[in-house]
């Protein structure tokens, strides 16, 4: 495990004395993206690609230390080579890719395989050793096509606009939101929350095209909320001001989805397995691609998935992380907010 170690402040490289993701505060974390279970407040620089500092900036404070980096440019720690890559998770989420005397090894960070039209496509990278994710490491998480699944929310759209129903999509405030805007711009206003909003303007800012979204606030009446399309972070699903309106419908979109179970959990009139995740084939090939010859399976089914991996001859090991609870941590963002 000679560039890596799991520790209980994250994952540190002793060469170049440096934390990725850290979840307790560092000198230097090395961060894959904005959400919340990956980057934490409290250290004192932190490094990302170019598309991630604004969100860092919106969720942990403006006067915080970045360095940023574009994707395939490369800087040197402490004789360590650092280069970002593609994960394909979310805006500007990236695979940590250390090089050391030889030795190469690379920290995925959340990622999916699928091009979703707005995060830079996934890129494999060559490595000896591979951090991997298995949020969705069961062989029933197989994605439908991402365009079947956007065209089954327009047809749940527009059917409930023939009934006069608002339609209330729930997900998250980084990465799932903005894809929803992207591919229902034909079916506009489209309504957003706060924590959406101010995250698609920094995405503005910085150069990326998304379709025009309209913030809700406590001037909007809910009448008029009622023409429209409304997407809310998962901790407001349920919130007042949803259950005033005068006939909504409800659709979460989330990977979990996909099991039925989960959607009479969450008491939604519709279910949309849309995951900014990789699914079973999605990790497979991505760990093949790598050429790795050790895999460290992170947050997720964990155990099912090492289990697999060493029994077709990858050599893999199950390690204990505190990523993996996006919903959570959102809600905390979600309250310093308000």
């Amino acid at each position: 495990m000679g560039l890596i170690k799991f520790t209980n402040k994250g994952i540190y490289c002793k060469q170049g004395d440096f934390y990725i993701d850290p979840w307790r505060p560092v000198d230097l974390a090395v961060t894959t993206h904005g959400h919340a279970d990956h980057v934490k407040w409290g250290n004192k620089a932190y490094l990302c690609h170019d598309l991630t500092k604004s969100i860092l900036q919106q969720r942990l404070g403006a006067d915080l230390k970045i360095e940023t980096l574009p994707y395939n440019k490369e800087i040197t720690i402490n004789g360590v080579k650092i280069s970002l890559f593609p994960a394909g998770h979310v805006i500007g989420s990236a695979q940590i890719r250390l090089e050391y005397k030889g030795e190469i090894c690379v920290v995925s960070g959340d990622y999916k395989v699928e091009y979703d039209g707005i995060s830079t496509a996934f890129e494999p990278v060559k490595c000896h050793s591979f951090v991997s994710e298995s949020t969705f490491g069961l062989p029933i998480y197989k994605w439908q096509p991402q365009q079947q699944i956007f065209d089954q929310i327009g047809d749940w759209v527009t059917n409930n606009q023939d009934k006069g129903k608002t339609s209330v999509l729930v997900a998250y405030s980084l990465g799932k939101a903005q894809r929803l805007i992207k591919n229902l711009t034909g079916h506009s206003p489209i309504y957003v929350h706060n924590s959406i909003e101010n995250l698609n303007e920094g995405f503005r800012r910085s150069g990326v095209d998304l379709p025009e979204t309209i913030r809700i606030n406590a001037d909007i009446k809910k009448e008029t909320l009622q023409q429209g399309i409304v997407i809310v972070p998962p901790a407001l699903a349920e919130g007042r001001w949803i259950k005033n309106l005068q006939s909504a419908a409800t659709g979460v979109c989330s990977g979990w989805m996909q099991v039925r179970a989960s959607r009479r959990w969450r008491s939604a009139d519709a279910g949309f397995a849309l995951s900014d995740h990789a699914d079973w084939p999605g990790l497979l090939s991505a760990i093949h691609a790598t050429g790795a010859e050790k895999v460290f399976v992170t947050h997720g089914f964990t155990a099912t998935f090492s289990k697999y991996l060493n029994e077709i001859g990858i050599a893999s090991e199950e390690v204990k992380t505190q990523y993996g609870n996006e919903e959570e941590e959102e809600q905390e963002i979600l309250v310093k907010e308000a």
